[in-house]
């Protein structure tokens, strides 16, 4: 395990499903030692509604989530080169990661999560999908920063 960082930038395809599950459980689970944000390589779609369930049953709020790219991140203030991990969980944002680190000296992990995203036939087994997910997100976390410890 090691020490909290400072700054923490999640990121994945569409920043709707995945990377906002991180971002909404490292804040839960740490509070205000970190600073988090997400953000993916498109920024096209709405915050996922079978994200925003799975983690409600876990006492983490999605709904105010709005989606944002890479480039939009930068358009609104947070720049890249502030943040002291970079934690990617798709193969395309990873790469992006790398690309647009290139010249920093900021630490980037893949972390292979599973896309719940199309996967299963009705709601419940769609559920299913998303809380597994959740679940490989969730453990992920705690195995990378310790067990969570809220302000």
């Amino acid at each position: 395990m090691a020490s909290l960082p400072h700054s923490v930038l999640f990121c994945c395809d569409h920043n709707a499903t995945r990377s906002p599950m991180a971002e909404g459980m490292m804040k839960k689970f740490y509070g205000r030692e970190v600073y988090v944000q997400s953000v993916g390589v498109k920024a096209d779609l709405d915050t996922d509604g079978f994200a925003i369930a799975v983690c409600a049953e876990i006492g983490v709020d999605l709904e105010r989530h709005q989606a944002r790219s890479f480039h939009e991140l930068r358009e609104m203030g947070d720049d890249l080169s502030g943040f002291d991990l970079i934690v990617a969980l798709s193969p395309a944002s990873y790469h992006q990661a790398l690309d647009l680190t290139r010249f920093y000296h900021i630490e980037v992990e893949h972390w292979m999560i599973m896309d719940p995203t199309g996967l299963g036939e009705g709601r419940d087994v769609r559920l299913g999908y998303y809380r597994q997910t959740r679940d490989q997100i969730r453990d992920h976390i705690i195995e990378r920063f310790g067990a969570p410890h809220p302000a």
